[in-house]
Formats: C-alpha cells, structure tokens, sequence
C-alpha cells in the first residue's frame, strides 16, 4: 500500500562526522521494530543501549522500518511522477531483504536535504534519470544488512549457525528443521545488536525480483480515483483561486478595477502583487469568472517589444566568437584544412513549454506560529526554502506535503509556483488552494532553452569523418539553479551528449557560448541538454553520410570500434527495424544514435511524408543498454512516454514570442501527440550486467533526430530546426 502523506520523522543535525558505518546504521524503532538507514556521508549512532528499546527511530538519509508486525516501510525520498519509482526502488528493498514486494509499505520523506539527499545530486531531488542510479548502492545494501541481522538474531535465538538459516518472503527458516520465525517477531531483538561493517550483496545471477516485470504498486489507486495528487490536496476549510500574472515577463500591475469581479458569487477576496492579481472564491469556477471579470493595465516593462526573432539573432551573433571549449581532440583546424570534402550547417532549436497534464498548482495556508504547503514537486527541500523565505519564518515553522505529480518533466524541479502561491496565502485567512489555468501555465512558464548552433566538419577521400567542429550558444539552466556546478563558462547538463560522442573522431572541437534570453525565464526540460545536443549531432552526422553518399548506419557503424555497447544497439535496432527493406514512396527510415544520462540508446523512426507535407510517425524501434535492469516493464513504458513526448516536439512543439508575450496559450495552438497520431513502438533491451544507468529522458533526446532523419530518407529535405515545416514538405505540383 502507497500512502500519499508525510508522517512526522525526527530529524537530527548533530553527529556529522563520517565513521566506517557512514552507509548503514540500525536501532530499535517505535514500538519495538528494527529500523534500518542507508545514507551517503552521514553516521548515525545507536539508538539506544543493549536491553533498551529506543525511545525514537534512527533518521539516516532515507531508511527502512520494520516494525514488530513485520511491516517493512521505506521512506521514500524520490517522488513518483509516472516514472515508476514507487515501484522500482521498492524493488531494491525487497530482493536484498528478501520479503515479497507487496509487502513493502512506503512513506513519503518529508523534506530534510541532510537525511535524504539524492546521493548524485547532493540535495533530495528526483530529476536528471538518476533516482535508481542513486539508490542502486545504498538501498540494496539496506536490506541486505537488515536481513543478515535478522538472520543472526534467530540463529542467537535457535542457537544455531546462522549459515544454516535463510531468509525467504519474511520469515528466517532453519533449513535442517524446517523451523521459521517471522520478521516482526525478531524485529526488537534484532535492533539491539551491532550493525555488521561489511555485508555481501546478492550476485546478479541470484536476482529473483531484479530483471523481472513487477506490477506499478501506484496502478489501483490512480484507477479508483484514491490517488492524491497535489491538485487534489484539500485541507479543511480551503479556498480556490485563480491568477492572471503580467502577460510579458518583467511587466508591473498598473491598476486594477474588481469592483464586478467582487460582485460574482462565491468570490471571497481579490488578492493585488507587484505583477499578480489573484482571485480567491469558494471553487475554481467562481474564481475563474472573478478573473475575467477583472479590468487590470498592465505596465509592459522592458520586454514589451520583444520577439523570438530578436533573441535568435543574438544568439546567432554570439556564435560567431569563440566560446568555453568544453572538448577538444586533436588538432581540428589543421584536419578541416586537409580535408577532401567540408560540410557546414547551422542547427536550432525552439523554446519548448512543459504543459504537463495536472496543471501548477499549490495549496497553503499561513499562520502566524507556521507554514504549512502541499505540493508535488520534485524539489521538496527548495519548495520548503522558499517558503519560509518569503514568509520570513524559520525553516523548521514550515512543513511540506509531498504529493504524486501529474507530469513533471523537470517543471516542477523550479519553485516560482510555490514562491508565489505562499504570496497570495500570506494575504488570504486559512487555506488557499492557488491553480494556474492552462493559459497562465503555458504562457508563464519556464522554458527549455533556444539554442543556436554552428556545426563544421572534414571528410577524408573516402568519405570518413577526420574533423568535427561544434559551436553553439544558449542559456544554462545549471548556472541559475546550481551556480557552484557552472564552472569556466560549461556545465555538464548543457554539454551532454554534445561532448563524448560514441563516435571515433580523431579530430574534435566543442565549444559553448552562455547567453541568457532576455525576458524568457528557462528551466529543465525532460532530457535538458541532450535534447539539445542529440538532435544536432545525430542530424549532422546524418549529413556527412550523405555527402559521403554511405548508408546512415553503415556510416555510424564504421565509427564504433571503441564503443562495443553503442555499436550492439545500433545493430539491435536496425536489425528489428528492418533496416535496408524497401519501403513505400515518401516512406523512410531515420536512426539516431546516443550515450546520455550513463545509457545506450539507437532508435529508428518510420516516417510518411504526405503529398500535403504531413508527418507521420508510423513505427519506432528502440534498443538500449541501460545497465541492469530493475523493472522492464517500466523501462518499456519510460521509453513508450519518451517517444511520444519527443515526437510531440519534432512534430508540433515550439514557443514563440510577439511584443513580448507568449504567443501560445493551451492546446489548440501548442499540441500535444494525438492517440491517434502515436505510433507502433517496439522495445529491445539488451541483457548487460552493467551498472544501472538513467532511463526517463533518454528516449526523448533520441527521436527527434531519428524522426527528421527519416524525414529527410522520404523527401530529400533537411530539416535543421524543430518542430517540421509542413510547407517545406509538400511535393511540387
């Protein structure tokens, strides 16, 4: 059972230093359980002495409870935002610690970056694909400790060897006597001893839960409707309101008339910010027309006449510098100068909104004593900071409750929805409940950034690549969000899959140029930097097979022997694909080859191209090396999800501006991939033992260029900017 709330854990700050139990710590929980912690750079001493039972719970980074009843709880420090964490790292728990995984309750961590900090990222965040990555070590390594001092306890118990007991779905079993004892039974007792320094984990080849397709534990709550989502979070009392923010970024509130606004039933309050009005009702629908029943003059600001055209040329002109060199290989300039063939290109891509389902919202309410907020966010601990910022209140006065999310896609790692929900609370008697329509949503979001970039390369006499030159410019989301990680003009994020290609290039030059949007705030965006840069690179190199007049794979393929794992997917999936089978007129193939977020991916995309310019994606093959596989069934989906996000932006996603503001407003001008639009999707997994990598955003980088690579396979047209022109497409009369 998932429960969808935040129990009151202690958290403790003293006792810092790191010892050699810094992973694992064990003591008597509540109530006389066994409770075990996993953290990254923590100790945590014992919890009480021999024959006691501890008045409290050890509070690690995120840990494990059994409780006498054999309840095994996990709190949870990610946040499951259809991903399938709530499923998966359960998983982890339950193979080392041997019991069956409906018998693994969780809890949702409340916010506390010292015990719960994603171990990758060093604050409690769930983004960047790593939430498996980071609990791959320290949560199997929880269980497994728990299990060898369960085990030992029986044994002391039977006095016997503990090599003659096994643990199996929550019992120790004496094997020669067939004996058995449930976890909770010894869940006291074994509290009390001291926590093994060193404990073997399962060899793969024992795995019985690891590598097998698992049922999401979150699936029959989000059918009978129990979920709780943080748009469904309604504490008592709670009002509804609604906002309008100034519609260009950087604009003032110049006046406001609510006199009819006031006069709409049900409307309780009109809220007025530096660049906000807000209207508080009894519902949604009252607020709503409180809203448009509004007369405000807005003050512009400086961005009043800004466009996307004025932005790109900036960037354009900055990449005609020199910029950060985030790689270099070689002597690129001396191979461009002795090559047989040079190609050029110049590649962009758009601003692109996130629009997830369950639209931003946030619930507070402000008392003079504390903060309370709910919320689902995939930055608890920012969400609290802000809070008690703009309240001025302490840390410790605020409590977040974590929610499930309704699509995050790196939105909901930014905290401007909270910051400004806890606003208008702070003027409101009570609980608020603050939703942005989806008109506010789109138009005042956090985009992915629009980069520009120059692309050269050299061709030797038989077509293959001796000089790669990449340049190319745009914001840098790590630089605002994490400053300490913008280091010399790069971070890692937006160099991904940039740099490090698969590919064999004697000759390489990345550089990058930081250049901040004027008056358009930009945010993560489901695969951040390698949407970016796979698109790019993976187009490119499509073009120097063609001007090398070699078949894409073939082309690709002959540049993969230092990269076994890159070239075994490739393989896999244009062998899946059928690649090299004839195909209808205006039909083709694209492949798109990448290594991002510490996983290998090929995809190849079948593609229509209308007579009118239409697109449609008909088939996408996938094969990925993610490492060891925890649950197949939810790589499967996350891929599935991926593919159909990134067609969603090859086909129709882009974000444009006119006298500074955004020019899309909900879905008939910003749209999403129809069921009926999405197309056949096969996934192939390759059997690796390699560690695991990140899995739910990989396959978004991945399609975009496999789909304009089909597209330019099925008409001979380029297509060197997302989403596709369907002008450019249409076959000559």
């Amino acid at each position: 059972m998932i429960l969808d709330r935040i129990d009151d854990v202690p958290a403790r700050d003293s006792d810092m230093n790191l010892s050699r139990r810094q992973f694992l710590s064990a003591g008597a929980a509540l109530g006389g359980g066994l409770l075990i912690g996993f953290g990254t750079g923590r100790s945590v001493g014992a919890a009480g002495a021999a024959g006691k039972i501890a008045s409290e719970p050890f509070t690690p980074n995120a840990f494990i409870r059994i409780d006498p009843n054999g309840q095994v709880t996990l709190i949870m420090p990610y946040v499951e935002m259809g991903q399938g964490t709530y499923t998966s790292i359960p998983m982890l728990i339950a193979e080392e610690l041997e019991v069956d995984l409906k018998q693994v309750r969780l809890e949702p961590a409340p916010p506390n970056d010292k015990l719960y900090a994603n171990p990758l990222l060093g604050e409690q965040t769930t983004g960047n694909s790593n939430a498996i990555r980071g609990a791959w070590q320290p949560l199997r390594q929880a269980g497994a400790t728990a299990r060898v001092m369960l085990v030992a306890t029986a044994a002391k118990r039977w006095n016997v060897d503990p090599a003659t007991c096994r643990a199996q779905s929550g019992e120790i079993i004496h094997t020669p006597t067939g004996r058995k004892i449930k976890y909770g039974d010894l869940a006291a007792d074994a509290a009390r001893l001291t926590v093994p320094g060193n404990v073997a984990l399962k060899r793969r080849e024992d795995f019985r839960l690891i590598g097998t397709p698992a049922k999401r534990l979150d699936t029959p709550s989000k059918v009978n409707g129990s979920a709780v989502y943080g748009i469904d979070a309604r504490p008592p009392g709670v009002k509804i309101a609604t906002l309008a923010q100034s519609p260009v970024f950087g604009g003032r509130v110049k006046s406001v008339d609510d006199a009819k606004a006031r006069s709409v039933k049900g409307v309780r309050q009109i809220v007025r910010l530096d660049d906000c009005v807000a209207v508080v009702a009894d519902h949604m629908g009252a607020a709503k027309k409180g809203l448009a029943a509004l007369v405000i003059e807005w003050d512009d600001g400086p961005h009043a006449k800004l466009d996307t055209k004025q932005i790109v040329d900036e960037l354009e002109k900055a990449t005609l510098q020199p910029g950060a060199v985030a790689q270099n290989i070689g002597d690129v300039d001396k191979a461009l100068a002795g090559a047989v063939t040079k190609v050029e290109a110049t590649y962009q891509v758009p601003f692109l909104a996130h629009a997830a389902l369950e639209p931003m919202n946030c619930t507070v309410h402000v008392r003079k004593d504390g903060c309370e907020v709910w919320v689902g966010n995939q930055a608890i601990t920012r969400a609290q900071a802000t809070a008690a910022k703009t309240t001025g209140m302490p840390l410790d006065k605020v409590v977040v409750h974590n929610h499930l999310i309704g699509g995050g896609f790196g939105r909901r790692l930014e905290i401007d929805g909270v910051t400004r929900a806890v606003q208008i609370a702070m003027q409101v008697e009570g609980p608020v409940k603050i939703v942005w329509t989806r008109e506010e949503d789109i138009q005042h979001d956090m985009y992915r950034p629009y980069f520009y970039d120059r692309l050269s390369a050299g061709l030797d006499e038989k077509g293959k690549p001796i000089a790669w030159n990449h340049r190319f410019a745009g914001s840098s989301i790590i630089a605002r969000y994490i400053p300490a990680a913008f280091n010399n003009g790069l971070d890692a994020d937006t160099t991904e899959g940039a740099i490090d290609l698969v590919y064999g290039f004697p000759n390489l030059h990345v550089e990058y140029l930081r250049v901040e949007p004027p008056g358009m705030p930009t945010a993560f965006w489901r695969s951040v930097g390698p949407s970016h840069n796979v698109f790019v690179t993976e187009s490119f190199i499509d073009e120097l097979a063609a001007a090398a007049k070699e078949d894409p794979v073939a082309y690709r393929r002959a540049l993969l022997d230092k990269a076994p794992r890159a070239k075994a997917v490739l393989d896999l999936a244009a062998e899946k694909a059928g690649w090299g089978q004839p195909l209808p007129e205006r039909v083709g193939r694209g492949v798109s080859l990448q290594f991002v977020f510490k996983t290998y991916m090929a995809q190849v995309a079948e593609v229509e191209v209308s007579k009118d310019g239409v697109v449609r994606v008909r088939r996408v093959v996938c094969a990925v090396d993610c490492g060891i596989v925890v649950n197949p069934d939810t790589v499967k989906a996350q891929i599935q999800s991926a593919i159909n996000f990134g067609i969603t932006a090859a086909l129709n996603g882009e974000i444009t501006l006119k006298d500074g503001r955004v020019e899309q407003s909900n879905f008939h001008d910003y749209q999403m991939l129809r069921i009926n639009e999405a197309p056949a999707i096969e996934v192939y997994i390759v059997n690796s033992a390699e560690p695991p990598g990140g899995m739910g955003e990989a396959g978004t980088s991945a399609i975009v260029p496999a789909v304009t690579n089909a597209i330019f396979a099925a008409t001979g047209k380029r297509l060197r900017k997302p989403p596709v022109d369907t002008s450019a497409l249409k076959e000559p009369v």
